[in-house]
């Protein structure tokens, strides 16, 4: 196809700029079409555009489309622009889609001209332009100050539309020459795309703009007085600030400043709003607010320039005006620098010296060093042009990290070839980064990158690398700042890789040691301790002190000698690798570590040897208390020994004087601290408070102390005396060839014997820890009030003390400044006097906020319409003297009560009303029963007559109550009567009631009816009170004594509405609301009152925030095709959401108005896809739950700023009726929230057209506030070829699109790392305000507890002790009513989030952030990194490493439970497994990682212990007790195989050996975990008492929640120790969808084959066996009670998948899966065929973490493989065809057997090859001749050999295992034997393993499916939840019914 020529664009705007010219044979642009055509506009797709010219031409199009209709010459122009644009854009039409779209524009644009030609309504195109454009920009002049909701809309519109034809009359301007300028009025722009803040002229009228605030600090910004240059670039626009100063001296970009701009202006509004005490200071920039930025932004830069001896480059003038405008210069530089980073923000100290020498050249400009001659313009140090900051300074260091992450290979090398994020960062904590230079030199080694195979990757010693001793440097600071310069003039040298800084992540599990060094040699040397102890036989403790055990006691210090050199030497083996990149000084105290523990490890034994009982006495005066004392010369060389620990106790227990010496830069504190911990920048004065080390070492202390107490008591002292025996006995005769005969004392059985115990005792503090966890958690939330209100009825109780709660904690206190505010206590306001005034005020915003949260569960359907009338409240004028409305749920049946007690009773009236007083609701329902009924009667009743009897009734009634005669007037006993009567109100009605009132009640009749009785009896008498009434034939017939129907009045409806229903409402009410979820949110809410809370500040004075959620490819909103999609299982999403939430459906259809489904209109189906979404883990949910923050903030704002008239009119009433305070509130919360949300593929999904993408731009059009941040990809011709450009976008909603609001460049893509923080990274420059909450997209957020972040903000404020950095908040799993294994991980997951990381917080002082919702330090973690580290496969559990980062650098992080955050978890069990798998595998990752490591260095002794056993310690633990069970095992095997046991047995007496089983019992007991739940049942005891927790935990165990406990345990285990061995740590999606649907057979063994069935088999084998063996002379129960946990362990790793399998046991299901596994048994892998339909495939993928794995680990895999091999040498010499020989000979002819074994196989498997095919009836005779040999032969053997059955079985048992084990050193050598017929032999024989573990893990299944019961009892026990919520799950499993 031919080019496409574009039309110069003079030609449209100048062929008829004259008017004589203007007839119908001018020339026209573009090519002519049929005169007379018809003009439609339709519009221009402007969504669907390529992506090389979206962002530059989309704008354009979407307002042709826009003034199609009204002016469709201007919107051909508009298009005629864009088609001009992208032609500029790609002349050649080589990018993606680019020929077809200008083909299809052209074409659009030859069909308008001429039409549109005709419908010009001015001269030329230029005048139609410029008209429109005046049009639109008039009508946003005239109406901007408004701010009206009708009108905000269209304000937004117009000036979108005013902005595009500025830039198209601009263009037409330009080219039609000096007529058209003469024309041209417009000099730029007025309106922009903004944010925020609109800071152009067009926005200056707009609510958020008037702010004072925003005033002073856009006055600020704007304050360009004295700056140098400044007439160079004051011309560019006629608002230029110092961001656009900055910009034209550095060359930033200009997203990039437009962003940064705002975000500082917003601060600096934010700060200085709170910094004024008076509302008149406002206007100006307060004193002191810049200084707090100042210190917040500065405080890392300085104290890296401090650690380095740097001077900082922040020079400040001394008078105040120009200091002002120096600091927000520093600051807009340092967020200008931040904001376009890019992936350099993960570096924060290679941000602080970029930001040391621009600051340096800043200075220097500003001081006037820096002289221009005329007509020339500054230029930076690193060359100046268009983004020369991104191209020359960013981009470099990011091709850095670039380049080394793709050396990762996706965690397939070695760490310790390439370097990560943290490696390039800490570069820049040496002084050899001064060496870079400025601009940095690109020749230096940094920026060298090493390509794998290139032969110089070695390192180079680090003596050869030159060093810069930073004492030794010149002090000039130019010289400094300037240093390195001079290297281009130096020879060349060559470049080398520089390796590794600091730290080397080498995959072992000795880094466990290595970083929790003092935690092990504690253990062993209390181990050692009490062993010695026991072999002593202490009668008392005090024993210990007799000096010769004192002195055995003391050799544990030649263990602890021991440890220090294998510390010594795994620091210099670990470090090798960054040696070149480590100073000399490190070097040498490593080597001098070493020599100086050789030398102790050398020095004690000698003594002890030498010196042993060998004692000096020392006799004091008599009668000394401590009698005489000896002591040995190795005594006090073990006193020498412990000198050395001395100054680190004095550190310990001073915490101050560490802090001090640790980050202090003098020459003593230097001394100290030097041979302690290496010199690094993080890490250093880490120490926490006097009072904290106190709380936290108490805990410890009493933990250990009961630990090790227990350990001696029943796991070490009663092996002693077995121990003893067995050492006497000697054993000659064993059961097999015994390779070590003449070893001693049976030295394999003591091993034994004692290994499983001491596994069990290095791993039992975790069990304790979980037990003082429990103790420790549930004290402190009593006494944090957490429980307070449990149930409904204890919410009914308190309810009347919730408006005071309210009122002291989260209303602001009048009488203090906000900047003030103390924390509230509750107790203390109990006895604070409070003014009526207050009182009555606090009740009133009580129920203002009340009805918000009632109104919000309705919104959610989480209630009825008849609950929302029992719940709310009414507010009217009453509430200001004092008359509070209850709810009515609260008053439920106490007015029939009431009259139920009255009718019977007999007394006084002063006993009734004592009674009725008692019940505070009794009283209040009676009252105000007949206030209403007097006031409907005043309204209804209008006759004279009428009124005069009812309220002469009504006197009499009132004056028998005043006299106390009330009981004695009236008759009681028909007051249910007269209840029934006024439930009904019509006029025959009133009559009866009249009747009853009067007649049947009064006893002495009605005085008032006796007057109108006389007066129609005596005519003509005397003047009486009835002589001005006519008499009525009846009273109420007349239409004049009724007024009906009533007065329109919306109050009086509801005042009748509430009368009714405190008459009719019965007993079901106290149990509203009925809903399960909306009761456990309003308890919580109501809970959180009474809690330990911070007093609320204004909203204009409390702290800003942004939230900010990462989204990938997750679901953002169901569509109506995946409601009603059923081809999985049969059952639509839809169907199954009413099944599992048929409340909340039933609450939907009534707010829809309709009863069935079906009659849903299209309003309805849109609302039904909402209704769904929101019940599952999509985006809009989460969305949808954080926007209830701006709802909140706009609903506070309202209650602080209106009257209380105001108020009384509601909420919604002011809102919608008073457009200048709704705009007020509206920019209130844009001022202090903002929600970004990153969705990184949203971009490519707009290009694909994927439906998601239309999902989230609706979302953005609901919530206007939303933001969508996401990565552009596009292509770019540069010369010939073309290359990706990357960049951030922000977009918000504009006129129902989505609108660009800046764009940031980026050097490349920002997917170098983990996906989920650089999602965050590139999207967290959008994000504003002081805190930042992090919030993942299956979270939610509620209403109530939204309106308590302003409270949660008043934490980060300064208080007694350090300021927080972080605060974690409390979760509620929402996803557990959906079966019993979501039930299970909901409530693990709710006790960590809430007794664990209590504990954690305080007292340990150890918590960190685990994840998402907690709350950042915005600014902190700016400066520092991040809110996550990023660095591929190290920083696998992203979130947590943040929390390691803001410890290290000494951020405190606490814990708040006041308010919670909605979080779904996943809810069946493969999504669990993935999940515990991913989770495996971070730690497994943090456990090498150098956070742990500088963490478990730099705490003392027992925040170091806290931090071992929450992080990766219960990883470790819970893989020490799996291979305790291994090692139980198989040292039982070896002692029932051996003979050992047997002949131990026979000599000794049974008694000697109970004690010894009794030690392994304990240890089965530990096996089932039972003490690790206990934080789970103490949390659940505390929230909802103790009866309920009893009740789940016996209900959990009989759904076999310890089946499912048991089965993660061993998901925990495999990933994490198969992850630190060989690697292979990934990303698992587990996906979210809320439907459980049923897992095939294959999924099942693909999943936990290697991690659970090997494992499982492996353990029953050896149960089996060891059983067999042992039978026959050990009694059978003591065997079972010492194994029976380990039974149920294996039977649980087998068949756990199945029994929560859903229709597991369904035999249609049965028979798919068998189909479905023989298929993928069979199926050949190859290239593109997945996993999951080849076994092949899923088998070399089972392997992957092998090909990359070191010999080592090899190594270690094979020797592991070996146990199979010991296991069968024990077995063949039990064989009967052994007989007594005992010989070697018997071993190696078990292996010619399986040798036999293999070769029939592999002929077999060469006989099919070759003869199955064409000789089939030959093969047939092949094989049959094959088994009758084999049969010969073993007839011949048992007939000669006496082979016996029992032999056969006993084979079969020995050599299964070993095949297995010759599989895993196969696949351990694979390197070695691929291509070779070994490899193809293992293959086969591993795929003839799992064919048979498959079959026998499918009988068992197969079997009891054909039992029907069996599929019944498993639904009921899978899904027993969802039946306590009336589901029934057979519907949605069988899909019976009719489906969405």
């Amino acid at each position: 196809m031919a080019e496409i020529v574009v039309v110069d664009p003079s030609i449209a705007s100048t062929s008829n700029t004259n008017a004589s010219n203007h007839n119908n044979n001018e020339t026209k642009p573009f090519y002519t079409i049929t005169s007379g055509r018809d003009y439609v506009p339709e519009p221009f797709d402007s969504e669907k555009l390529p992506v090389t010219l979206k962002s530059e031409i989309q704008r354009f199009l979407r307002v042709a489309n826009l003034i199609d209709a009204q002016e469709p010459r201007v919107a051909c122009l508009c298009r005629f622009h864009a088609f001009v644009v992208a032609h500029d854009l790609d002349r050649n039409s080589s990018g993606r889609g680019v020929r077809q779209f200008k083909t299809a524009l052209l074409q659009r644009l030859e069909q308008d001209e001429e039409v549109t030609y005709r419908k010009r309504k001015e001269k030329s195109d230029v005048r139609e332009v410029r008209r429109v454009y005046r049009k639109y920009k008039d009508y946003v002049i005239k109406h901007g100050g408004e701010s009206t909701l009708e009108n905000r809309d269209a304000l937004i519109k117009a000036g979108a539309i005013a902005a595009v034809l500025y830039e198209v009359s601009n263009t037409l301007t330009k080219a039609a020459g000096t007529q058209a300028h003469a024309d041209n009025d417009v000099k730029r722009s007025e309106f922009y795309d903004f944010n925020i803040l609109p800071l152009d002229h067009g926005g200056v009228h707009q609510a958020i703009m008037q702010l004072p605030e925003i005033k002073a600090a856009v006055g600020a910004v704007r304050n360009v007085q004295g700056i140098p240059f400044i007439e160079e670039f004051i011309n560019h626009a006629p608002h230029f600030d110092l961001f656009d100063w900055l910009q034209h001296c550095f060359h930033f970009q200009k997203g990039n400043v437009a962003n940064q701009r705002e975000h500082l202006i917003l601060l600096l509004a934010n700060v200085h709003i709170r910094s004024s005490n008076k509302q008149a200071n406002t206007t100006k920039l307060a004193d002191g607010v810049l200084d707090d930025l100042m210190k917040k932004f500065f405080k890392n830069y300085t104290e890296w320039c401090k650690f380095l001896e740097k001077k900082n480059s922040i020079r400040l003038p001394f008078s105040d005006p120009e200091a002002q405008q120096y600091k927000l210069l520093y600051i807009g530089l340092y967020l200008l620098i931040w904001g376009e980073a890019a992936n350099l923000r993960f570096m924060p100290e290679c941000l602080a010296y970029i930001f040391h020498h621009m600051a340096h050249d800043l200075h220097s400009m500003l001081m006037g060093a820096t002289i221009l001659s005329a007509g020339e313009s500054f230029m930076p140090a690193y060359g100046g042009g268009p983004e020369s900051f991104l191209n020359d300074v960013v981009t470099p260091v990011y091709n850095v990290i670039q380049k080394e992450a793709l050396k990762n290979q996706n965690g397939m090398t070695n760490y310790s070839t390439w370097r990560n994020y943290d490696d390039l960062n800490e570069f820049f904590w040496s002084p050899d980064c001064f060496e870079l230079g400025w601009p940095m030199d690109q020749n230096h080694d940094f920026f060298y990158v090493q390509s794998p195979d290139d032969p110089k990757s070695k390192n180079t010693k680090g003596a050869d690398k030159p060093k810069t001793d930073k004492r030794e440097e010149n002090n000039d600071e130019e010289a400094q700042l300037k240093e390195g310069d001079g290297s281009n003039v130096e020879e060349k040298k060559e470049k080398k890789w520089l390796g590794k800084t600091n730290f080397v992540e080498f995959r072992s599990f000795w880094h466990v040691f290595r970083s929790f060094d003092r935690m092990w040699a504690f253990l062993v040397l209390s181990l050692q301790a009490m062993i010695i102890m026991a072999c002593h036989d202490l009668d008392s403790p005090l024993q210990m002190f007799d000096t010769p055990i004192l002195e055995d006691i003391m050799s544990i210090f030649i263990t602890s000698a021991v440890l220090k050199l294998v510390q010594a030497v795994l620091d210099i083996v670990f470090t090798m690798k960054a040696r070149s990149t480590m100073d000399h000084t490190r070097i040498k105290k490593q080597t001098l570590k070493v020599v100086i523990a050789m030398i102790w490890t050398i020095m004690l034994p000698i003594f002890y040897s030498k010196t042993r009982r060998k004692y000096t006495c020392y006799s004091p005066n008599y009668g000394s208390w401590f009698g005489e004392w000896c002591y040995s010369s190795y005594m006090l060389v073990v006193a020498f020994y412990l000198m050395s620990n001395a100054v680190n106790m004095i550190l310990f227990s001073v915490p101050a004087i560490g802090r001090y010496i640790e980050t202090s830069n003098s020459r003593i504190s230097l001394i100290l601290s030097w041979w302690t911990q290496p010199r690094l920048y993080v890490g250093r004065g880490m120490q926490e408070s006097q009072y904290s080390l106190l709380k936290y070492s108490l805990f410890w202390v009493l933990l250990l102390l009961s630990k090790l107490a227990f350990s001696y008591t029943f796991e070490i002292k009663p092996l002693i005396a077995p121990t003893r025996q067995i050492m006497r006995i000697g054993v000659t005769k064993y059961d097999w060839h015994e390779l070590f005969p003449r070893v001693k004392n049976n030295a394999g059985a003591i091993a034994a014997v004692w290994a499983p115990v001491i596994m069990v005792y290095f791993m039992d503090t975790q069990i304790w820890y979980s037990v003082f966890c429990a103790i420790f958690g549930g004290l402190y939330g009593i006494l944090h009030h957490l429980g307070e209100i449990r149930t409904l009825g204890m919410m009914r109780s308190r309810f009347q003390d919730l408006p005071l709660a309210f009122m002291n904690s989260l209303i602001p206190h009048p009488s203090k400044t906000d900047k003030h505010l103390n924390r509230k206590s509750f107790l203390k306001e109990m006895f604070q006097k409070v003014s009526e005034r207050q009182m009555r005020n606090g009740l009133v915003k009580f129920i203002v906020v009340w009805n918000e949260i009632i109104k919000s569960f309705r919104e959610e359907d989480l209630i009825s319409n008849r609950e929302v009338e029992l719940m709310k409240m009414p507010l009217s004028s009453e509430l200001l003297s004092g008359l509070v409305r209850w709810p009515i749920f609260l008053l439920a049946n106490q007015l029939p009560l009431a009259l139920s007690i009255a009718k019977d009773f007999v007394g006084e009236d002063a006993s009734l009303s004592k009674r009725i007083r008692r019940d505070v609701y009794m009283y209040i329902t009676v009252k105000e029963c007949y206030d209403s009924l007097k006031y409907i009667l005043d309204i209804l009743v209008v006759g004279d007559l009428e009124r005069r009897i009812i309220f002469g009734i009504v006197d009499e009634i009132e004056e028998s109550i005043r006299k106390s005669t009330f009981i004695k007037d009236f008759d009681l006993s028909e007051l249910l009567a007269l209840h029934t009567k006024c439930t009904r109100f019509v006029v025959k009605v009133l009559q009866d009631v009249l009747e009853i009132v009067t007649v049947d009640m009064m006893r002495n009749g009605s005085r008032t009816m006796e007057s109108i009785n006389s007066y129609q009896q005596t005519e003509g008498c005397l003047q009486t009170y009835f002589d001005d009434v006519e008499p009525d034939p009846q009273l109420f017939a007349s239409r004049r004594s009724i007024h009906f129907p009533l007065p329109d009045s919306s109050s009086l409806k509801e005042k009748i509405k509430r009368f009714h229903l405190l008459l009719t409402v019965k007993d079901t009410a106290m149990d509203i609301p009925t809903n399960l979820d909306a009761r456990r949110r309003i308890s919580f809410f109501a809970t959180s009152l009474f809690m330990d809370i911070p007093r609320a500040p204004k909203v204009r004075n409390m702290l800003s925030f942004s939230v900010l959620t990462p989204h990938l490819m997750e679901e953002v909103k169901f569509s109506t095709k995946e409601l009603n999609d059923e081809s999985q299982d049969n059952v639509s999403i839809g169907f199954y959401m009413q099944k599992i939430y048929p409340d909340n459906f039933k609450n939907f259809l009534e707010r829809m108005g309709v009863k069935h489904l079906e009659d849903l209109d299209d309003y309805g189906k849109e609302e039904l896809r909402d209704w769904a979404s929101f019940r599952g883990q999509t985006l809009s949910r989460t969305i949808r739950g954080m926007m209830y923050y701006q709802k909140a903030l706009k609903l506070q704002a309202f209650l602080d700023m209106a009257e209380d008239d105001d108020i009384l009119q509601g909420y919604d009433a002011i809102e919608r009726g008073n457009d200048t305070l709704s705009a007020q509130l509206d920019a209130l919360a844009d001022l202090k929230f903002t929600y970004v949300v990153s969705c990184q593929m949203f971009g490519s999904q707009k290009t694909s057209g994927d439906p998601q993408a239309q999902e989230i731009i609706n979302l953005m059009v609901r919530f206007p506030s939303l933001r969508v941040a996401y990565v552009e990809e596009k292509e770019e011709m540069v010369g010939n070829k073309t290359r990706m450009i990357y960049s951030s976008v922000l977009v918000k909603a504009v006129n129902g699109f989505d609108q660009e609001i800046y764009r940031v460049k980026l050097p490349g893509s920002p997917n170098i790392g983990e996906g989920k923080p650089e999602n965050q990274n590139h999207a967290i420059i959008f994000t504003r305000g002081e805190a930042l909450q992090a919030i993942d997209m299956n979270q939610d957020n509620y209403l109530e507890e939204a309106i308590k972040m302003r409270n949660l903000l008043q934490e980060f404020l300064p208080r007694l002790g350090k300021r927080p950095k972080i605060l974690g908040l409390r979760e509620h799993i929402f996803t557990g009513s959906v079966s019993s294994l979501a039930w299970f991980m909901s409530y693990q997951e709710t006790s960590f989030v809430t007794i664990g990381q209590r504990l954690l917080a305080n007292p340990l002082r150890i918590r960190f952030h685990y994840g998402h919702p907690d709350l950042f330090d915005r600014i902190f973690h700016l400066t520092r990194g991040g809110i996550s580290k990023a660095s591929k496969t190290i920083n696998l559990s992203e979130d947590i490493f943040a929390g390691y980062n803001t410890t290290l650098r000494r951020g405190h992080i606490t814990y708040h439970e006041y308010i919670q955050v909605g979080k779904g978890r996943d809810v069946s069990l493969n999504q669990i497994s993935k999940f515990e798998a991913k989770v495996a595998n971070g730690n497994s990752e943090q456990t090498l990682s150098r956070d742990i490591y500088r963490l478990g260095r730099r705490f003392d002794f027992f925040r170091m212990l806290s931090c071992y056993y929450t992080t990766v310690g219960f990883y470790f633990s819970s893989l020490i007790s799996v291979m305790g069970i291994y090692v139980f095992l198989y040292g039982q095997l070896y002692l029932v195989l051996s003979g050992l046991e047997k002949a131990l047995l026979q000599e000794a007496k049974m008694h000697n050996i109970r004690s010894l089983e009794t030690a392994l019992a304990s240890q089965s007991f530990i096996q089932l975990g039972l003490l690790t739940g206990l934080p789970m049942v103490m949390e659940i005891t505390l929230e909802r008492g103790f009866l309920s927790a009893l009740k789940d935990f016996v209900l959990m165990q009989l759904q076999l929640a310890a089946v499912f406990f048991t089965f993660s345990l061993g998901t925990k285990t495999h990933y994490f120790g198969r992850t630190i061995l060989h690697g292979g740590a990934k990303y698992r999606p587990t996906g979210r969808k809320v439907v459980v649907f049923h897992a095939s057979f294959t999924e099942n063994y693909r999943l936990y084959s290697r991690s659970h069935f090997m494992k499982g088999f492996e353990l029953l084998l050896l149960l089996i066996v060891h059983d067999i063996i042992r039978r026959s002379y050990k009694n059978h129960m003591t065997y079972v009670l010492i194994t029976y946990a380990i039974w149920f362990l294996s039977l649980t790793w087998l068949f756990a998948p199945f029994l929560f399998n859903p229709s597991g046991f369904d035999w249609g299901k049965i028979v798919d899966d068998w189909k479905d596994w023989n298929k993928w048994i069979k199926q050949q892998g190859g290239i593109g065929i997945q996993q999951d339909k080849s076994w092949q495939s899923w088998w070399y993928d089972e392997q992957e973490h092998l090909r990359h794995s070191g010999w080592a680990s090899r190594v270690i895999e094979i020797l592991l493989s070996m146990r199979f091999f010991i296991y069968q040498y024990g077995l063949v010499y039990h064989l009967d065809i052994a007989g007594s020989n005992k010989t070697v000979v018997v071993y190696v002819l078990s292996w010619v057997v399986i040798l036999m074994i293999f070769l029939l196989i592999k002929v077999v498997n060469v006989g099919r090859n070759y003869l199955s095919d064409n000789h089939q009836l030959s093969f047939r005779f092949f094989k049959a001749s094959l088994f009758l040999s084999v049969i010969a032969t073993i007839l011949a053997l048992s007939y000669i050999c006496q082979l016996s059955v029992n032999d056969l079985i006993v084979c079969c048992l020995a050599f299964l295992p070993t095949g297995w084990g010759l599989i895993l050193v196969a696949q351990a050598f694979r390197p070695l034997i691929q291509g070779t017929v070994l490899w193809k032999f293992t293959r086969l024989f591993a795929q003839a393993y799992d064919f048979g573990m498959g079959v026998v893990l499918f009988t068992p299944i197969a079997c009891l499916a054909w039992l029907p019961v069996i599929s019944a009892f498993q639904t009921r026990f899978l899904f027993n939840r969802a039946f306590s919520r009336r589901l029934q799950i057979q519907p949605i499993l069988k899909s019976k019914k009719k489906h969405v």
